[in-house]
């Protein structure tokens, strides 16, 4: 008995963590089949709209802008070390595209929408809201899921580029500024560096990350306790998930489009 009770707890957590994926894919097919069947609430879709695009720009910009600084005193700091600090704009501007401004804008983006979305949900649920909305012949899935689930595919793209772009500014800025470099030199380095590929990767990875943190948001928000105490633990589990699935999903999206 002693030797299979942590097989016993080993394979009830397993079967607990299938199960939860099972539930998370199940939620995320509904709300994809809601996103393409009418009828369409465009108020919602605005507002989400403006709550995880124009609202969360200043945050992003700040980070893009900051990290972009920082990556180019690094870079620098270590090429000095074998004579290679001309490589300053090439490698910001592929740090920026290709991972740094994916990752941080989605990692904002559920520290801010997730969140907010996950405690809006669970306090309408904790307040039977969402039970007047079934009453009143609305189905919830297609008047709170689909709204943002699709605001934040086509808006969080635009935000990773917005971020891309000021993350390189932040770069020019300092390496213009404080390192040296020659302004239409680190333009054209950066200019010249860049594929195709890299774009295309960035904003791809920008509709992934924007689908996972709206969808954590209000599968989370769905499926909270009564209470306070629910509220907070929605609100805590679903930017969590996002987080950790937003690290996973680039892991996979960067082998997908750069593997050797």
């Amino acid at each position: 008995m002693i030797l299979t009770a942590p097989l016993a707890a080993l394979g009830r957590a397993t079967l607990a963590l299938l199960a939860s994926i099972g539930r998370v894919t199940l939620f995320a097919l509904e709300a994809l089949s809601h996103i393409l069947r009418p009828p369409f609430y465009a108020r919602e879709f605005a507002i989400a709209l403006l709550n995880i695009g124009w609202l969360s720009l200043p945050v992003v910009g700040l980070t893009a802008l900051f990290t972009g600084g920082a990556l180019a005193l690094q870079i620098y700091a270590g090429g000095a070390r074998f004579n290679a600090e001309a490589v300053v704009p090439q490698i910001v501007a592929i740090g920026m595209v290709r991972e740094l401004g994916p990752v941080l804008v989605g990692l904002m983006i559920a520290a801010r929408v997730t969140s907010s979305i996950a405690a809006e949900i669970a306090t309408m649920k904790v307040t039977e809201q969402i039970d007047a909305l079934v009453t009143l012949s609305t189905h919830p899935m297609k008047y709170l899921t689909a709204p943002r689930v699709l605001a934040a595919l086509l808006v969080v793209p635009a935000l990773v580029g917005v971020g891309d772009v000021i993350g390189i500014f932040g770069g020019y800025l300092v390496a213009t500024g404080s390192l040296g470099f020659n302004p239409a030199a680190y333009l054209k380095n950066t200019a010249d560096f860049l594929e195709a590929l890299d774009i295309i990767s960035s904003l791809a990875k920008g509709a992934v990350f924007g689908f996972i943190a709206a969808l954590m948001g209000c599968y989370f928000g769905m499926n909270s306790g009564r209470g306070a105490q629910g509220v907070g633990r929605a609100t805590k589990g679903s930017v969590e998930a996002a987080a950790v699935l937003i690290l996973a999903a680039n892991f996979i999206l960067t082998g997908v489009f750069f593997s050797v």
